[in-house]
């Protein structure tokens, strides 16, 4: 039914644009006595405001009234389809008509197949104010003078459109009519600053000047000049500041370039401001604010599966899939009841996924606070890393045996709060860690209400919990784990190994975030702590009493770390890059800087603690052969290093729609940013050089 009345609609329009052609062009002088369709469908009415004042601005409204809900008029740039308003007047001579002042439009799309079109519409009863220039030797008017004219515009349905024209004329018996109080209070006002704009090969981007202050709820930009963008694809809003940076597609095949753009910013209900904007210099900086309006988002269910998806690829980390698969050994063991294993399922799912909701929703709620941060935030801070490298080393000792932890331990099943508390772990673990459809699910969570946000995040849990859950509820799959035997011990120590290594690469990211002195003083912590277990290990094999023995040898390190650990930090944030590829250092000015240079770009985002990014920089980025790529077809490398907090590293990813690292653009001149996928292969970025050398290099 849609793409009926959509064609239908089209058809009409296109009939009453060719009558409209071709009937004879009037003159100002040449008004007609009669009109020739009627305002049958949507009535107009010419309203004076009070008599004109000599040197001064007498304002006219035309107002518009349909004859039912069903039919609607134009903006003066009506859109995909549809016509703009037509308006003659006979004024005295020496007077003139302003353009005309509409209120903010609303927003029509109608779909059908591949075509999306978009109108700008008013439903119901609209005012359009005319504004007149009264010359300094006007007369002095008692009443307000009779003025005539003749307006022709387009009447539409959902399915036909029909033309209207009226003849109109004030009423001089009254020195005031209309309700021009609110009508004036309805049209857009006009900002006293300029915007900016500029123009790419495939985008119009403004920036306009709107103070931080203000709510942007549904932000919409509609642009006045024809045949300059497409009105259906979605437009992109950043705020930078008390600006507002606005991205929208330019239309397909011939446009018309135009001197200045002017037109309506529309936010919130009937709320808008009108803008006029001249060429100049746009930045390219700002937070992503808005979903893209009229985008075709995905459906949440196909983000959820996303995000279930990217969970599920979580277990095979490194950090994670030891942890796993001691868990899910342990349900092997002799003993374990059928409710047992069940339990033990169940509680390590809740664990996993609180911990996720949980810190989704600090994310969540620190972004909504005005911080700057994205997932895996907690790793940017070293105080955290050093948290996570003692854990590390503990479960290593706790895989090798040389102690047990009653509270979490990962070989015992049955026991619902010790796997509760496995589950909070390896999701906390798992944080590092990014993977195919995980950055889609996570983008759109810095973009959707709270609770589909929470939502995607406790799916991304689920996925993460999903193989031990299954195991636990399904008795077919649990007896094909190998049997109990001596075997279980020698793998458990097996396990030990990759948590060490583990363990071995926080060290070296703790001297990473925090310099070689922190990294000192958190290694005499971790002798402390490492000792104290190690006694803990052989009391407990004696069958003494061992806990508190832990406190005693642990606590003067504890205490020393708390003091040392903070007056030990550098100040990182100048830290040197390493790359072959003598990247530079990201900053939206320098990228600006290397686009308008004519060459192609390539930028990665990447942090120490993103295991998926140092694999793709062995694999793909940081050899000889992409060197050599690189050079030969002038590709500028760009490396944006976001180890440490970086607020300008996490605009920008939130711009491209992303929550964290790692993150791949790829600029050809002229164009915009292509995002290649998170996980790359080894020739990717040598075949993407040699393609652009291919190309002729534009400017």
């Amino acid at each position: 039914m849609i793409q009926a009345s959509l064609f239908h609609r089209l058809a009409a329009i296109v009939l009453v644009l060719l009558a409209l052609v071709a009937a004879p062009q009037l003159r100002a002088q040449d008004i007609p006595d009669a009109p020739r369709y009627g305002d049958d469908r949507i009535a107009a009415e010419l309203l004076a405001d009070g008599v004109p004042v000599a040197g001064t601005q007498w304002m006219l409204a035309l107002h518009f009234v349909p004859s039912g809900p069903e039919w609607h008029g134009y903006w003066s740039n009506p859109g995909d389809a549809g016509q703009g308003m037509t308006l003659q007047l006979n004024l005295p001579e020496g007077w003139s008509m302003g353009e005309p002042l509409y209120p903010v439009p609303q927003r029509l799309v109608q779909q059908a197949g591949d075509i999306r079109l978009m109108n700008h519409i008013y439903k119901g009863a609209y005012t359009v104010l005319v504004p007149i220039a009264v010359p300094e030797d006007a007369p002095v008017f008692a009443v307000a003078p009779q003025i005539a004219g003749f307006a022709e515009y387009l009447a539409c349905t959902d399915i036909i459109c029909v033309p209207q024209d009226a003849a109109l004329q004030t009423d001089p018996r009254s020195s005031a009519s209309g309700d021009f109080a609110r009508w004036r209070a309805e049209v857009a006002p006009l900002l006293d600053a300029k915007a900016r704009f500029a123009l790419t090969p495939e985008t119009l981007r403004l920036a306009v000047p709107l103070p931080e202050s203000v709510g942007l709820a549904d932000p919409h930009l509609f642009v006045a000049e024809d045949r300059l963008v497409s009105y259906a694809e979605p437009q992109r809003f950043y705020r930078d500041g008390d600006r507002l940076v606005i991205e929208i597609p330019l239309r397909d095949g011939e446009r018309d370039l135009p001197e200045r753009v002017t037109g309506i910013l529309a936010f919130g209900e009937s709320a808008g401001v009108r803008f006029e904007a001249f060429a100049g210099d746009v930045p390219i900086s700002g937070e992503l604010i808005s979903a893209p309006v009229g985008v075709a988002t995905p459906p949440l269910w196909t983000l959820l599966l996303a995000a279930l998806a990217g969970g599920l690829i979580l277990n095979i980390m490194p950090c994670v899939f030891p942890i796993l698969a001691i868990k899910a050994l342990s349900l092997a063991k002799a003993g374990t009841s059928e409710l047992q294993a069940r339990r033990d399922g169940t509680a390590y799912t809740l664990g996993v996924v609180l911990a996720c909701v949980a810190l989704g929703g600090l994310m969540l709620a620190l972004r909504a606070a005005g911080e700057q941060v994205g997932w895996a935030f907690q790793l940017q801070s070293p105080g955290v890393v050093v948290g996570l490298l003692v854990l590390a080393t503990v479960i290593t000792l706790n895989f090798a045996g040389s102690f047990e932890l009653p509270s979490l331990s990962f070989t015992r099943s049955g026991e619902p709060a010790s796997a509760f508390s496995t589950g909070l772990l390896a999701a906390f673990v798992a944080t590092p860690c990014t993977g195919p459809f995980m950055a889609a699910a996570l983008g759109a969570a810095l973009l959707l209400p709270p609770l589909p946000a929470l939502l995607l995040f406790a799916m991304l849990g689920l996925g993460l919990a999903l193989p031990f859950l299954v195991l636990g509820w399904v008795p077919t799959l649990r007896d094909k784990l190998p049997r109990p035997g001596p075997w279980m011990e020698t793998f458990r120590k097996a396990m030990a190994i990759p948590m060490g290594l583990t363990a071995l690469a926080l060290v070296w990211l703790t001297s990473r975030l925090g310099g070689q002195g922190f990294a000192l003083v958190a290694l005499v912590l971790l002798f402390g702590i490492v000792a104290a277990v190690l006694v803990v290990g052989r009391l407990q094999r004696a069958g003494k009493m061992a806990w508190p023995a832990f406190g005693l040898i642990a606590a003067p390190f504890l205490i020393f770390g708390a003091f040392a650990l903070p007056s030990s930090l550098e100040n990182r944030v100048d830290r040197p890059l390493q790359s072959i590829l003598d990247a530079q250092a990201f900053s939206a000015s320098a990228l600006a800087e290397a686009r308008a240079s004519g060459r192609p770009v390539f930028v990665w985002f990447t942090a120490d603690w993103c295991i998926t990014c140092k694999v793709n920089e062995q694999v793909a980025i940081e050899r000889e052969a992409t060197k050599a790529a690189f050079e030969e077809a002038g590709v500028v490398a760009m490396v944006g290093d976001w180890t440490l907090r970086d607020e300008e590293i996490t605009r920008f990813l939130t711009q491209q729609g992303v929550a964290g690292v790692p993150l791949y653009l790829w600029y050809e001149p002229g164009k915009d940013a292509e995002q290649l996928p998170q996980v790359l292969t080894p020739d990717m970025l040598i075949e993407r050089a040699r393609r652009d050398r291919l190309q002729p290099t534009r400017k």
